[in-house]
C-alpha cells in the first residue's frame, strides 16, 4: 500500500488571520462531516475577514479553478481584478503563484493545504485553501490569504 502525502501541509501553527479562517471553516462542518458545504457558506459570514478571503469554483474533467470572489484588497495587491476568471487563463503571479498546484492538491487531498512564499527582499505571504463540499464533489474552495 502506497500512502502519500500532501505537498502542501499545514504548519505545526497557523499565521493568527489563517488561523481564524481555519477555524471558520471547522465550524461550518455538519456532525461528523470532513469539510463544509458549500451552500452552507454565507457571504454575511466572511465580512469580519473580507480583506484576505476568496472563493474559488472548482469544476472536474477537466479540473479547473475559477475565481468567484475576490477581495479588493487582494485584487488590488494582485494589480487587477481577477474575479469570474479561470485560474489557467491568466497570468498566475504573486500572490496566487503556486495557486492551481495547491488548488488541485487541496481537491486531491480533500483537506486544507497551506502555502508560503518567502522570496529576498519582497513581502511575503502565506495562503490558506480550504474544500467545500456540493453536489456529491468538491465543488468551491475558501482561500485566504495574510501577508507579513
Amino acid at each position: 500500500m502506497t500512502v502519500h502525502s500532501n505537498p502542501f501541509p499545514l504548519p505545526g501553527r497557523l499565521e493568527s488571520d489563517l488561523g481564524r479562517v481555519l477555524s471558520f471553516w471547522e465550524d461550518l462542518r455538519r456532525a461528523e462531516s470532513s469539510m463544509p458545504f458549500w451552500d452552507d457558506l454565507t457571504p454575511s459570514a466572511l465580512a469580519q475577514r473580507a480583506s484576505i478571503v476568496l472563493l474559488i469554483d472548482v469544476f472536474a474533467k477537466p479540473e479547473r479553478f475559477r475565481f468567484n470572489h475576490i477581495s479588493d484588497a487582494l485584487a488590488q495587491r494582485y494589480g487587477e481584478n481577477i474575479a469570474h476568471k479561470f485560474a489557467d487563463e491568466i497570468d498566475l503571479r504573486d500572490p496566487f503563484a503556486f495557486l492551481r498546484a495547491q488548488a488541485s492538491a487541496t481537491v486531491e487531498a480533500r483537506a486544507p493545504t497551506y502555502y508560503r512564499s518567502i522570496v529576498a527582499g519582497e513581502p511575503g505571504y502565506s495562503r490558506l485553501l480550504l474544500p467545500m463540499w456540493g453536489d456529491g464533489r468538491i465543488g468551491m474552495l475558501l482561500g485566504a490569504l495574510e501577508t507579513r
